[in-house]
């Protein structure tokens, strides 16, 4: 028995993509709101907002504007004698049955701490 429907993969532009995702970064926006907006599955605009993050899909994100980002000047170097400036951490304390792990990670690597947290309480 075969099929006689045709594929009818929607295909979106790079554009189209990148309009629904900064909809959907909007402060209190909806993602199945939008989608259903936009005609699309709340699924197909989760895993847009997915690769934007992750970064495997550049051309979701890109809109073709120019955003000014404010540069600050770096701070002179520490001379020698002065005690080094404390570097931001992460304090975490994780409690498993009857094992408590106390935790410090610098602030800088929070993704990778993150990463590394998910794995140690699966």
């Amino acid at each position: 028995m075969t099929s006689e429907k045709a594929d009818t993969r929607r295909r979106y532009s790079s554009s189209a993509k990148a309009q629904v995702v900064a909809e959907c970064a909007e402060p209190g926006a909806s993602v199945a709101k939008i989608a259903m907006a936009h005609g699309i599955n709340a699924n197909v605009v989760h895993r847009w907002r997915k690769l934007a993050r992750g970064g495997d899909v550049k051309a979701a994100l890109k809109s073709g504007e120019f955003i000014a980002l404010p540069l600050t000047m770096a701070p002179d170097p520490v001379p020698s004698s002065a005690p080094a400036p404390a570097v931001p951490e992460l304090q975490v304390e994780l409690r498993r049955g009857a094992i408590t792990m106390s935790i410090t990670w610098p602030a800088g690597a929070a993704a990778e701490f993150a990463l590394w947290t998910r794995e140690v309480l699966r």
